[in-house]
């Protein structure tokens, strides 16, 4: 049987059985209302962030643009963007099953072998960062940062986006039959760390903060080290 994440020239034919649109537990309906569900509260989360950041700053709106330099927000996005992109296929899925296809398929199926691929990166980055962000966050920066729960906004705001974001990735992991994650896309994922490392650095060095207390070269020094290849391991 042929599995989706190989490589395109040995992945023929791409999820022959549906995997990335059916459920162990549920029916495709089903699974298409969670997903659509979750990818509503993602997208509320992140539009509700800019539009109450740039409320309080008159309209000027630094913080939402600097809010897309921080690997917690883009990781969110990809969230919130792939719960909605899988809803669409596994309701289209679900459309065809229900009209009695003989075989039903969703539209994956006949995407372009690329956008097949990059539907399962975007799986494989989805079910893995947000249990990085919530490590980091409440192992690394929680603990210096006392605004974290300090009002009804950071709290609910910070709870969203540090804890419900891999509440999100672990419902997506059990609920489909997707197959799981291979080792051979550890290199991408490497990769997208050290370009965000790269977007870090470029970030200080064009608006003069670092995302991360961690990535302080004059505080922290040699031990920037020994978090990014800490971070890498746990990735």
């Amino acid at each position: 049987m042929a599995r989706p994440f190989l490589p395109l020239h040995l992945a023929r034919p791409f999820d022959p059985t549906h995997r990335f649109e059916t459920s162990w537990l549920v029916s495709p309906r089903v699974l298409f209302f969670i997903r659509a569900l979750l990818s509503l509260y993602a997208f509320t989360t992140l539009l509700f962030n800019i539009g109450f950041t740039c409320a309080r700053e008159h309209g000027l709106c630094v913080t939402a643009q600097n809010s897309f330099s921080f690997f917690t927000v883009l990781s969110y996005w990809g969230l919130a963007f792939y719960f909605a992109i899988s809803a669409f296929h596994t309701f289209q899925y679900s459309r065809r099953q229900k009209r009695g296809y003989q075989s039903a398929s969703a539209p994956l199926n006949r995407f372009p072998r690329p956008l097949q691929w990059l539907h399962s990166a975007l799986y494989s980055t989805i079910t893995t960062f947000p249990f990085l962000v919530l490590i980091v966050f409440w192992a690394i920066l929680a603990s210096s940062d006392p605004t974290v729960l300090s009002t009804p906004y950071s709290a609910w705001s910070n709870i969203s986006q540090h804890i419900l974001n891999a509440v999100f990735a672990f419902t997506e992991i059990i609920l489909p039959r997707t197959a799981p994650v291979p080792w051979d896309h550890l290199p991408l994922h490497l990769l997208l760390l050290a370009l965000y490392l790269s977007l870090a650095y470029l970030t200080h060095a064009t608006k003069g903060f670092y995302t991360y207390a961690f990535l302080n070269v004059e505080s922290q020094g040699a031990f920037i080290a020994a978090y990014v290849f800490g971070i890498a391991v746990a990735a």
